[in-house]
């Protein structure tokens, strides 16, 4: 049975504008020299959420990056992963169905962060034996995030957020006068939304948990370190900022294993040229998320360029010229 890749390779067939390109070519160069390296199979998941402009969901962990590892995940052997994890986060139940899949696949799982794994990508992190981190490398808190339509468009609001907004607006719209300004803020949630905020929140402390126990801390019998790691993460009030970034000895604090990327140089130098093609991939090309493995297999989320309407100067008048007489037919001959 053809793959995902497979189909779209039988779909783009005699469309060369569709094939590899030298982005590409580099950057799958390094991938296979990581692999090779480390002798352990290796996953690119990156994201393009540095640069404005992108589509929140497109950037996102989401429910179609199942199909991307099923994708780059076929033909893979061995139960010894590196996934390299670049995202600013996204859906809790997403990053659940991945841990999920990744965990049927493998059973050791070092995640290796080359800038910044976010939200529900530190979340995937947790779900690791252990993290690789760099003097340059960033975490966050796993308060989840909703994408949410606003008057400004659409936007990644943290949950934890939401419910403090909403608890400054009770106590400030006692006060009649403030009300009037509160009312358009309060009018773009739906009815729902606080107690989506407060179970979004709830769940992600439960899987972070619960992943903890399993896989990073599976030998400790007692789950107190594993459960003081999920309420660190969580507590809004520690670190203030849903975008707070929790660096490699701030994450040993809180108790996370993390190995130093510099311990190995080569390992170092080519998990960074990994990520530097992978952004000048972003920068060169329309790719908002790459999905790819070590053997060239990828998923490849395209963000469509939208159409631009371009003002074209006047044509240059030619200098007049005094009207010419219409050609005239031929006399005809007499016989």
């Amino acid at each position: 049975m053809p793959t995902w890749g497979e189909i779209l390779q039988e779909l783009n067939q005699g469309y060369p504008q569709y094939q590899s390109t030298i982005f590409d070519i580099v950057r799958r160069k390094y991938l296979v020299r990581l692999a090779n390296h480390s002798r352990r199979n290796c996953i690119l998941y990156a994201t393009n959420f540095m640069q404005p402009g992108k589509d929140p969901h497109g950037v996102s962990i989401n429910d179609e990056d199942i199909q991307g590892l099923m994708e780059v995940i076929h033909g893979l052997t061995g139960q010894k992963l590196d996934l390299i994890l670049h995202s600013p986060g996204g859906s809790p139940e997403a990053a659940a169905a991945i841990v999920s899949y990744l965990r049927s696949k493998f059973s050791d799982i070092r995640v290796i962060i080359p800038h910044e794994a976010m939200s529900a990508a530190t979340m995937i992190c947790c779900a690791s034996n252990r993290i690789v981190m760099g003097r340059h490398s960033f975490i966050g808190p796993i308060d989840p995030q909703f994408i949410l339509q606003t008057q400004f468009g659409m936007m990644s609001v943290p949950a934890q957020a939401i419910l403090d907004q909403f608890e400054k607006a009770q106590e400030e719209c006692k006060d009649p006068q403030k009300m009037g300004a509160w009312l358009p803020i309060l009018s773009q949630y739906g009815p729902a939304l606080l107690v989506q905020s407060q179970n979004a929140i709830d769940l992600s402390k439960k899987y972070v948990l619960e992943w903890l126990e399993k896989y990073m801390f599976s030998g400790v019998a007692d789950g107190a370190k594993a459960r003081a790691i999920s309420e660190s993460l969580s507590d809004h009030t520690r670190f203030k900022s849903h975008g707070h970034h929790i660096n490699r000895d701030e994450a040993r604090r809180i108790g996370l294993v993390v190995d130093d990327l510099e311990s190995d140089q080569v390992l170092q130098d080519l998990v960074l040229s990994v990520y530097h093609s992978t952004t000048h991939t972003f920068s060169g090309t329309p790719a908002i998320k790459i999905i790819e493995n070590q053997n060239g297999r990828a998923f490849v989320k395209i963000q469509a360029m939208p159409a631009q309407i371009v003002q074209q100067p006047p044509p240059q008048q030619q200098p007049s010229q005094p009207p010419q007489p219409a050609p005239q037919p031929p006399a005809p001959s007499l016989p």
